[in-house]
């Protein structure tokens, strides 16, 4: 999958409404939506500490300061290094809300939760989980994960990209 069909897929899925634009809110009800997951509350210091980095990484984002992006302005953005820079200490947070038992690893429940939480389809995260646990020892490590979806929205190709998107998401056709 190019670089340009796999932005696609993250837009959409950060797209929760489906309007084609990623408003302030939507993305900010990430860190939200996996607290409740996982039954953390709001003053939990992980959650305060995925918040505000969802604040910084949106700030990032919505370079005219409008509250909102469009894919255009979200695919001018999206990189490498913005992936490194910005993307990755946002995933690692809402991964450690995820990670209950705070061992730097999430099992299939943990991982189910975190991924349809963050609007991915709950149908494809047991494929998802088992392409990215490669040696069978039903964990995924915080770094695998981070890589894995550093790969997926590079265009290098993931695994578990190809596995959470092998269906549609947001009427987008899977790749």
């Amino acid at each position: 999958m190019d670089q340009t069909a796999a932005q696609k897929l993250v837009f959409a899925m950060l797209d929760a409404d489906g309007d084609a634009i990623v408003s302030r809110e939507e993305y900010l009800a990430r860190t939200r939506n996996v607290a409740l997951a996982m039954g953390l509350k709001d003053d939990d210091r992980l959650v305060v500490t995925a918040r505000t980095l969802g604040e910084r990484a949106w700030e990032s984002m919505d370079a005219d300061g409008d509250g909102k992006m469009t894919f255009d302005q979200y695919a001018a953005w999206a990189g490498a290094e913005a992936f490194d820079t910005v993307c990755a200490p946002v995933l690692g947070a809402l991964f450690d809300l995820a990670d209950t038992d705070h061992d730097g690893a999430l099992d299939l429940y943990g991982f189910t939760a975190l991924r349809t939480a963050l609007n991915n389809p709950a149908a494809n995260a047991e494929a998802a989980f088992t392409a990215l646990d490669t040696d069978g020892d039903g964990s995924i490590s915080r770094d695998d994960y981070i890589a894995s979806i550093r790969a997926h929205v590079t265009g290098e190709g993931s695994p578990m990209g190809r596995a959470l998107y092998s269906r549609p998401l947001s009427g987008i056709p899977a790749q």
